[in-house]
C-alpha cells in the first residue's frame, strides 16, 4: 500500500522529490561505511548486500578458509528480523506520509547503528575477539540494514535502493543509447554508484582508526540526514 503524501504547495513537488533523492544518495554513501565495517573489519562478512552474503554463506558451508556460515547465518537473520521490522513500520504509517516513515525509521536505524558502535568499543579486529561483540555488531548492523531496505522499498524510488547497483548499473548500460535505450535517470544511477564506492572508500580508511568510529559517523550520518529531510521537507510542503 503506498503512502499517502501531504498535498504540496504548487511548484514544491519538483524540491520534494530532490530532497529526498539527496537524502537517498546520501544513506548510499551510507551503506558504503556499513559495508566496509562488517567485510573488512567484521570478518569478511555482507550485513547490507544479502546477494553477497548468501554466496558468502555457500562458500562457507563448502568449507573456504576465512569464512564463516555462523557470521553469514547471524547476518542473515538480522537482516530478515530488520526487513519484517520495517516492513511492520511501513504498513502502521501506510495511512501516513513519506516524511513520519523516513524519520522513524531513520531514527530507529541511527540508534542501532550507535549500539553497534557502543558495542565495538575494545574490539579487536585482526583477531575478531572477543566473540560476542562481533556477533553483537554483525546483527545490529545487519537490523538496520533490513530495516532500511523495507523502508527504501515502500518508498519505492527507481533506481535508488540505498544498498545495491546491480539493476542499477544493468539500467544504466541496458538503457543507454548504445543499447538503444532513451537513457533515462542516468544522473541518479550515476551517482549512486559514486556514492556507495566513496562510501566504501571512507569506511576502508577509517577501520584504521578501528570499528567504533566509523560506526559512530554512520550512525551521524543516518540521524542527520533523516532529520533534515523531515524539517527542509516540512518547510517546502509549507511554502
Amino acid at each position: 500500500m503506498a503512502l499517502e503524501q501531504e498535498k504540496p504547495a504548487p511548484g514544491s513537488t519538483a524540491r520534494q522529490t530532490k530532497l529526498l533523492l539527496v537524502a537517498l544518495m546520501v544513506l548510499t554513501f551510507n551503506t558504503g561505511l556499513i559495508d566496509a565495517v562488517s567485510y573488512i573489519g567484521l570478518g569478511r562478512v555482507f550485513v547490507a548486500n544479502m546477494t553477497g552474503n548468501v554466496v558468502l554463506l555457500a562458500f562457507a558451508a563448502a568449507g573456504v578458509s576465512g569464512l564463516s556460515v555462523t557470521r553469514a547465518l547471524s547476518s542473515l537473520g538480522g537482516f530478515l528480523i530488520g526487513a519484517t521490522i520495517g516492513g511492520k513500520l511501513g504498513t502502521s504509517l501506510a495511512a501516513g506520509n513519506r516524511r513520519r516513515l523516513i524519520l522513524s525509521a531513520g531514527i530507529l536505524e541511527a540508534l542501532l547503528i550507535f549500539a553497534a558502535a557502543v558495542s565495538a568499543i575494545g574490539f579487536e579486529m585482526r583477531s575478531s575477539a572477543p566473540a560476542h561483540q562481533l556477533y553483537t555488531m554483525i546483527v545490529l548492523t545487519a537490523l538496520s540494514m533490513g530495516l532500511r531496505n523495507a523502508m527504501v522499498r515502500q518508498l519505492g524510488v527507481a533506481d535508488v535502493t540505498t544498498t545495491v547497483l546491480t539493476l542499477t548499473l544493468t539500467g544504466l548500460a541496458a538503457d543507454s543509447p548504445v543499447a538503444g535505450g532513451s537513457n533515462p535517470r542516468p544522473v541518479r544511477r550515476i551517482f549512486s554508484i559514486i556514492a556507495l564506492f566513496v562510501g566504501a572508500l571512507s569506511g576502508a580508511y577509517l577501520l584504521r582508526y578501528g570499528v567504533a568510529l566509523p560506526l559512530f559517523v554512520a550512525g551521524a550520518c543516518v540521524l542527520f540526514t533523516t532529520a533534515a529531510y523531515t524539517v527542509i521537507a516540512a518547510t517546502v510542503v509549507k511554502e
